[in-house]
């Protein structure tokens, strides 16, 4: 694998990896940590000569046994037993979360900021306008676009996609 071929490989699948061991560890902080763990030692491996036959795979169990390994610490023996191995649900899981988090992070900067206290942070209509200082006409028309593009965003042609969280 050329270095060209693995920074591809680190924009496709860094998101959905980071989802991955962020639905184990509950911690942003500690998945993506663990993600750029196992491309730093897959980046090693290839240049130390090592292949990878099956790179996709082969990074879901890297970040798998790295969050057992930050788990370990916490959750008793049996616990950790019964994690299952990465599989195509979670692998597409994580794929589908990665892809909502990149559609919401291509709204405009205003309707985001409505769009996640709204739907992340559970605030009210009422709750956003008075602690940003806007009109309810103004979150509702905000929450009203960020609908509409990620609805154009996600949905595959013409097949409704559901947001996880709504």
């Amino acid at each position: 694998m050329t270095r060209r071929e693995f920074e591809t490989q680190f924009r496709r699948l860094y998101l959905p990896l980071g989802m991955y061991a962020l639905r184990i560890t509950g911690d942003t902080g500690e998945a993506e940590d663990i993600v750029q763990e196992a491309f730093i030692r897959a980046w090693e491996r290839i240049s130390e000569g090592g292949e990878i036959a099956d790179f996709k795979p082969f990074m879901y169990m890297s970040v798998r046994n790295g969050c057992v390994s930050l788990l370990r610490g916490r959750l008793r023996t049996v616990e950790l037993e019964a994690m299952p191995e990465p599989n195509d649900e979670a692998v597409d899981t994580s794929e589908r979360d990665a892809r909502v988090w990149r559609a919401i992070e291509a709204l405009p900067e205003r309707c985001r900021e409505i769009f996640l206290m709204s739907k992340r942070d559970g605030l009210s209509n009422d709750e956003i306008a008075s602690e940003l200082g806007i009109s309810m006409q103004t979150v509702k028309n905000q929450m009203s676009k960020a609908f509409a593009r990620l609805r154009d965003e996600l949905s595959d042609g013409g097949k409704p996609f559901f947001l996880p969280f709504l």
